[in-house]
């Protein structure tokens, strides 16, 4: 049977609204999804300013969710991209790829200082998933050498801890613009046609996907035909 990872991306305060509303969606089909936490939004939201975002998250955490760290700010800011880091990027993030440019040193010194920040408000992280999953492998590198159990690409979950690799796909949607939304909805379906079967699959809901009304409703019909046929479970289960 496949095993069904959901996880509720950018978990950030200028964005609760949206990852709450996310969480009751999950809730109601009875799926504790992960937390994705982002310790500085762009920069300018530092959760240490921001209690109430911080008690929520501790709120979920002790209902079971998984936490992970999602980047420090998330965004690109002060990381020119070169050619080859267009090429990568292309089509997949509005210059939100926070990792995409970086070195070990570069990605280390970010993820130990995000791991200190969310770990100083009582937030434990298992793992590091790159903005956009864009990441050098470096950065997974970082992350093992940080002591976390878990990291992730598009495409693959690195288990640390377990010395295992997962290849697992990805569902998720794009709310901006009704170009982005409609291919969405038709990745979804290829997905579902194609995936089904897929020994781990993951569900990525990102707050952005509630912004057009054709992808907020792709959510709640995806989430209701995969957990039908998929067992909902938390990365924890991938350790043999």
């Amino acid at each position: 049977m496949t095993r069904l990872l959901v996880t509720i991306h950018d978990v950030a305060p200028p964005l609760m609204g949206a990852v709450e509303r996310l969480w009751r969606i999950c809730a109601a089909r009875r799926v504790t999804p992960g937390l994705l936490v982002v310790p500085d939004w762009h920069g300018g939201s530092p959760l240490e300013q921001h209690a109430d975002c911080v008690g929520w998250v501790r709120s979920r955490a002790a209902e079971g969710a998984e936490v992970f760290l999602h980047g420090e700010r998330h965004d690109e800011a002060g990381s020119p991209r070169g050619f080859a880091d267009h090429v990568r990027a292309f089509g997949r993030t509005n210059r939100e790829g926070e990792f995409l440019t970086l070195s070990y040193a570069a990605a280390r010194e970010r993820i130990d200082r995000g791991l200190q920040r969310l770990r100083a408000l009582g937030l434990n992280p298992i793992g590091f998933v790159p903005p956009a999953w864009l990441a050098r492998p470096d950065a997974h590198q970082a992350a093992r050498d940080a002591g976390l159990a878990f990291s992730e690409d598009d495409r693959t979950i690195y288990a640390f801890g377990a010395r295992r690799t997962v290849a697992s796909p990805v569902l998720r949607w794009s709310g901006r613009g009704a170009l982005r939304a409609y291919g969405s909805l038709a990745q979804a379906s290829l997905r579902w046609t194609l995936q089904r079967e897929a020994p781990w699959m993951r569900v990525a809901l990102h707050p952005g996907d509630l912004d057009h009304p054709a992808t907020a409703a792709s959510v709640e019909r995806e989430l209701d035909r995969w957990s039908a046929v998929a067992e909902p479970v938390g990365y924890a289960r991938i350790a043999p």
